[in-house]
């Protein structure tokens, strides 16, 4: 996965300039546009909490953010707590509950769900240097993962392969919103012009909202995340990031930068969106190609191990895209289409360097003979939990 060397080389060599620069942003100011007219949060002051945060609290009082996902499979809850010590690890944090009637993952007269923690990170937007984001799974009153816990079952995965070292880099990509639903600088009667010189472009006629893009790298990498790139993508308002490589912490890392991401849209006053298909026509959808990659397919002579992969995933082509969205492919009906970049949903098919596949092996790992293979199927509001526990339950367990 060489495109992801850049993210770990920038995790070591920019955290401390990315910290001072979060501090930076932090003490910034929004200014109202006429894309964000109707934007509630642009009208408000941001210096105002800055005064607060400024404040000095107690060295042995922490914040931690709960966050988990709900019962749509796609959206993020989150609560916060007090705690009366700093946590080393992910082990001295509490359990909790919360009303899962109100999340659709519970009814009224047994309510009560469990969070479990399972990943710890550092706070970007809470002023203590202790602070800290929670991600968790969540559990019923029976003690039984709830629907959306699509984790416990990867993590079961994960502990069935032994030493084979699954690595998965993601990529996900977003389209940014007004409130009102159109795509953020797009013209309010019209459309922009055609693709074409959008993707990794420059300018102010074809690139919006680079400055919340480059506020979200810097609060990913505060908070510890295996943050490897980003780059403006085909369709005008629409961006990538990559997550990876690593193992199961590459699905937690995405659900959290996806948190982080919403919560700096928030400040803009800018809507975040995953769907896969946000505009209609000949506009480019958005996915979360997934690498994936063993110990073997990175050793010298893997590209077999890449072949015998892809080979298993031809045959459980249906179960995949069943696992590739959070509607069991009903969200990819409209995306994969086979054409603007896509296969078909209906049939399998795979190719060296070509983008309109289910699943490539990029020009380099061909040449190499070894490296990982990139599943383009995932949507971009998939559960990376699922679509990861799939690949592996496919390739490495023979299910």
């Amino acid at each position: 996965m060489a495109l992801r060397v850049a993210g770990l080389f920038l995790k070591k060599e920019l955290v401390a300039p990315a910290t001072q620069q979060l501090r930076q942003l932090r003490t910034g100011s929004t200014t109202r546009s006429q894309f964000l007219a109707n934007s509630p949060n642009t009208a408000l002051d941001k210096s105002i909490l800055q005064r607060y945060r400024n404040l000095e609290t107690p060295a042995n009082r922490v914040q931690a953010t709960y966050l988990w996902i709900d019962g749509t499979g796609e959206n993020i809850r989150l609560k916060d707590r007090v705690l009366d010590k700093v946590p080393s690890s992910v082990e001295d944090l509490p359990d909790w509950q919360y009303d899962g009637s109100s999340t659709y993952q519970a009814h009224g007269e047994n309510s009560d769900t469990t969070l479990k923690p399972r990943a710890i990170y550092r706070d970007p937007f809470k002023p203590g240097k202790n602070d800290v984001i929670v991600l968790c799974d969540t559990y019923s009153a029976d003690g039984k993962p709830t629907a959306s816990n699509k984790r416990a079952a990867f993590q079961a995965a994960i502990d069935l392969i032994g030493d084979q070292e699954p690595w998965f880099g993601i990529e996900q990509e977003y389209t940014l919103l007004d409130v009102d639903g159109r795509p953020f600088g797009w013209p309010e009667n019209g459309f922009p012009a055609p693709q074409g010189p959008y993707y990794c472009g420059v300018g102010a006629d074809r690139v919006y909202a680079r400055d919340l893009v480059e506020a979200h790298v810097v609060a990913c990498l505060y908070a510890g995340i295996d943050f490897a790139g980003t780059n403006a993508e085909v369709m005008p308002a629409q961006w990538e990031f990559q997550i990876g490589p690593a193992g199961i912490k590459a699905c937690d890392d995405l659900w959290v930068s996806r948190y982080i991401l919403q919560r700096i849209a928030e400040e803009y006053g800018v809507v975040v969106t995953f769907d896969p298909k946000p505009m209609e026509g000949q506009w480019n959808g958005a996915g979360a190609h997934t690498n994936f990659s063993t110990k073997e397919m990175r050793a010298d002579g893997g590209i077999k191990a890449i072949e015998e992969a892809i080979e298993k995933l031809s045959k459980r082509h249906e179960r995949h895209i069943k696992a590739y969205d959070p509607k069991e492919g009903k969200d990819n009906e409209r995306r994969l289409v086979g054409r603007l970049e896509t296969s078909s949903i209906d049939k399998f098919s795979w190719g060296v360097a070509n983008r309109a596949v289910s699943v490539r092996v990029p020009r380099g790992v061909a040449t190499a003979g070894k490296g990982y293979l990139e599943d383009r199927r995932p949507s971009s509001n998939c559960d990376p939990y699922a679509v990861c526990n799939a690949i592996v339950r496919t390739c490495l367990l023979n299910e």
